[in-house]
């Protein structure tokens, strides 16, 4: 549903030649809202790995660092999050 607005531009040479200027978007309202999506999706991954943070810092707390929403969940965001921004670059 994207409109193409077009403007003819003269060149200056000895022949006249007309030359068309596409001003249309580069991308689509789908393919902004696809791009906003998967940087939503990677920020989640981001802030999921982040995690949260330990009462005491002087103790160290493997089951906190090592969790599987650190270890496992995030990072796989990550990966979804920058697929869904790649197809929604290449998609028409």
């Amino acid at each position: 549903m994207s409109t193409k607005k077009e403007t003819i531009r003269k060149t200056t040479s000895s022949k006249s030649k007309m030359q068309v200027v596409d001003h249309a978007p580069l991308f689509g309202k789908s393919n902004l809202l696809l791009m906003l999506a998967g940087a939503f999706i990677i920020g989640l991954g981001m802030v999921l790995m982040a995690g949260g943070k330990n009462p005491d810092p002087n103790v160290f707390d493997p089951k906190e660092v090592y969790s599987t929403t650190r270890i496992t969940i995030a990072p796989v965001l990550i990966v979804i999050g920058l697929v869904v921004e790649v197809y929604a670059i290449f998609r028409k």
